[in-house]
């Protein structure tokens, strides 16, 4: 990795400006969540999660000490994505470029850096993967975030025409907690930067309703290369993650029926497995024939 010329934080176009060549990275840090109302909840924990080079991996590229479509005690598989493809059939990556074709976006030929969570020991459950998806230029193009409920239910948000740093919105239209409405939107956040030769990111997810901020989400971390003494640190320190979430979902779920917010039952799906990002209203005017 490069080292700034600055003390300052730097920002970069993409993961891999800071990153040459393409491949695994391992991030620890934290996952932060404020719930504002009716009754105030917060909590922070420590975490690990993966960025991984998709294309790059594709083309053969060295995983390193990563295992990757194989066993592993931290492992990644293409069948924990999309719509579940095997390597073979091409993989969540395929899944992903028809996705993106379907939609009209056919300019996404570079780098797609997976931001996700692993397998550990054979476990996986992920609640949100982030997947940024880079112009042949390097230049960011759209992201996929892929959002998964404790149902076995899944959803993707096309975020179009984005930008590291920006506000991005989408309207929620999928059931995660019990404790929200589906209704109201997301705000979204993606930052990358690097300070004193630290690679970092920040993905942060925000929901409002009619009333406005509602909930606060974030995950946040330092990047490294996913060596093997990378991965066996974060075994050592997180060696049951995935058990670790799923619980921490539900404590959080009986600490706000204590807290008596109110429970909803869970709806139907939405119609469609995709949904879009919301413009202003005088950008949407302009998308218009």
């Amino acid at each position: 990795m490069t080292t700034p010329s600055a003390a300052a934080p730097r920002e970069f176009s993409s993961p891999g400006a800071a990153c040459a060549p393409a491949r695994p990275l391992i991030g620890f840090g934290q996952v932060r969540h404020t719930r504002l109302r009716p009754r105030q909840n917060r909590f922070r924990y420590a975490t690990f999660f993966l960025l991984l080079p998709m294309r790059a991996l594709a083309r053969g590229a060295d995983a390193g000490a990563l295992a990757v479509n194989r066993r592993g005690a931290i492992s990644f598989h293409d069948v924990d994505h999309g719509d579940g493809r095997p390597a073979a059939s091409g993989g969540a990556l395929a899944w992903l470029d028809a996705l993106l074709h379907a939609e009209g976006i056919d300019d996404a030929s570079g780098e797609v850096w997976l931001h996700c969570y692993p397998r550990v020991l054979g476990y996986t459950f992920k609640p949100v993967s982030f997947w940024y998806c880079e112009r042949a230029d390097g230049s960011l193009r759209a992201i996929v975030v892929e959002v998964n409920n404790t149902f076995g239910e899944r959803h993707c948000y096309l975020l179009d025409e984005p930008a590291w740093g920006k506000e991005l919105r989408a309207e929620k239209v999928f059931h995660v907690s019990p404790f929200c409405d589906v209704s109201g939107r997301y705000r979204f956040r993606f930052l990358f930067s690097q300070n004193d030769g630290v690679l970092r990111t920040v993905a942060r997810i925000d929901h409002d309703d009619t009333a406005g901020a509602l909930i606060e989400t974030s995950v946040s971390g330092a990047l490294e290369p996913a060596t093997r003494a990378a991965l066996r640190r974060a075994l050592w320190r997180y060696p049951v993650m995935t058990l670790a979430v799923i619980a921490r979902i539900h404590w959080q779920a009986l600490r706000l029926w204590t807290l008596r917010v109110g429970f909803r039952s869970k709806p139907a799906p939405p119609p469609t497995p995709i949904s879009h990002q919301q413009y202003p209203q005088h950008r949407e005017a302009r998308r218009q024939p």
